[in-house]
């Protein structure tokens, strides 16, 4: 090779590895944009509501137990048995849990920024089926049982929009602050007219929950038979959690979607057992479904999405100029190569400062557009053709045609990428395969010197 044309590869080359600082800056500004939109949902949320999780309804019966211990006495140092009261709650699951909910969303505004927040509208009623004198067969003498109560853990208590009524037994009960349970943390409890009997009992409950939240809504399934029915107003959920629903429809108008399992699929029974008598144990964490409402357009997301193509995208525009280069006998500065590079690297700043304001798909056609048409002006001067220069337009404009499909087919961006590149390296092997590089960069006498020579 040359020493024009290695000469004027390494210049390419170094111009490339200038043009990575405005481009780390510029991928810095986006996630630093981002945080900061973040913190603003986090504000607006920690003004509202966070993201809900809804556990129980759990029957809690607290209990006082006799018990006898054997101690020291330390005048006599004989061992002496010592009556203790020792405290303790028996907890029961329902047989069957049925939520019924809708959900509507709506937009919390603050600058330039919004938060989506939802109002669930919930019927939660099942049944509970309460053993003879509350399962407790051994050494029932030793047992004093206090009044039980229904404790619902719900994660953020000032999304409760609705004052609270229990209908049990024919009667309507209010809900009091707190669950009262470390197994539900935050949440409501309503203290029951129930007494140990030496029957099995059963007794029905329903109560209506509104509740505001931000995000996401996680429901556990602590019924023996548990089955949730969910509809929004919202086009655009993401199920997830432990089960996924086994029917689930999504139009431009919402979504609907149902769960059900059993305590063979969530094992909340052995999960409860477990807990009793653990410090900082939530039989609850990890069983639960839920849906969350996710924004389609993330400008954030996109434009870093897209930042991680700038250094292909800059180097095949790089490749357009050296092959006008070699094969029209043109010759473009450095500085020139630079110029473009910069108006290249600016095009994300552009998308990412309309998009905050115009939406994604706006800011991108409005940038690109841009983009073009300045390098488009500036080329048809450098390649001493009008032609020319909209031609190289033409193939600019198609680039950012493809990175833009690579930005929307998240499924296929490997497989268009690949299939791109390859395109751009059999366009060039095509067009420079009759071409003898070792006369590139070499004057036009001095070639002819040289085969005169020979």
């Amino acid at each position: 090779m040359n020493r024009p044309l290695l000469f004027k590869l390494g210049a390419i080359a170094v111009l490339i590895l200038f043009l990575l600082v405005p481009l780390w800056m510029i991928d810095g500004l986006v996630g630093e944009r981002q945080a900061y939109r973040d913190g603003v949902l986090q504000d607006i949320a920690r003004s509202a509501a966070y993201e809900q999780h809804l556990s129980g309804p759990l029957l809690v019966v607290p209990y006082v137990r006799s018990v006898l211990e054997w101690e020291r006495d330390e005048r006599s140092g004989t061992r002496v048995q010592v009556q203790r009261e020792k405290r303790g709650q028996l907890y029961f699951l329902p047989e069957r849990f049925a939520l019924n909910g809708r959900m509507t969303t709506e937009l919390r505004h603050r600058g330039i920024y919004e938060a989506r927040l939802y109002h669930a509208d919930n019927r939660i009623q099942g049944d509970f089926l309460v053993p003879a004198h509350y399962g407790v067969g051994d050494d029932l003498a030793s047992y004093r049982f206090e009044q039980p109560f229904l404790a619902v853990g719900i994660s953020d208590v000032r999304g409760i929009q609705n004052a609270l009524k229990l209908e049990f037994a024919g009667k309507r009960l209010d809900f009091a602050p707190g669950s009262r349970t470390r197994l539900l943390g935050n949440g409501v409890n309503a203290p029951l007219p129930l007494s140990d009997s030496a029957e099995e009992q059963r007794f029905d409950y329903a109560f209506d929950l509104s509740l505001l939240g931000s995000a996401r809504l996680d429901i556990a399934p602590v019924g023996r038979d548990s089955q949730v029915n969910l509809s929004a107003d919202w086009p655009h959920p993401s199920f997830g959690g432990e089960f996924l629903p086994v029917e689930r429809s999504v139009s431009d108008a919402g979504f609907s979607a149902r769960w059900r399992t059993s305590f063979f699929a969530s094992s909340m029974e052995e999960a409860l057992k477990r807990c009793v008598g653990q410090k900082d144990c939530n039989a609850f964490q990890g069983r639960s479904f839920g849906v969350s409402l996710v924004d389609p357009v993330d400008q954030y997301l996109k434009a870093d999405r897209a930042l991680k193509y700038a250094l292909l995208f800059i180097s095949l525009t790089f490749a357009g100029f050296f092959l006008f280069e070699v094969l029209k006998g043109l010759a473009v500065h450095p500085v020139q190569y630079g110029l473009v590079g910069m108006a290249l690297a600016l095009f994300y700043l552009l998308l990412l400062s309309l998009s905050e304001h115009i939406g994604f798909e706006l800011a991108y056609l409005a940038s690109a557009s841009a983009c073009v048409g300045l390098i488009g002006f500036y080329l048809c001067t450098v390649l001493h053709s009008l032609w020319r220069g909209g031609a190289f337009s033409l193939g600019l404009a198609a680039l950012y045609a493809a990175l833009y499909g690579l930005l929307r087919a998240e499924d296929y961006a490997l497989l268009m990428g690949s299939l791109l590149l390859f395109a751009v390296l059999a366009g060039v092997m095509a067009l420079t395969r009759r071409l003898d590089w070792y006369g590139v960069g070499r004057d036009k006498g001095a070639t002819a010197d040289l085969a005169g020579a020979q």
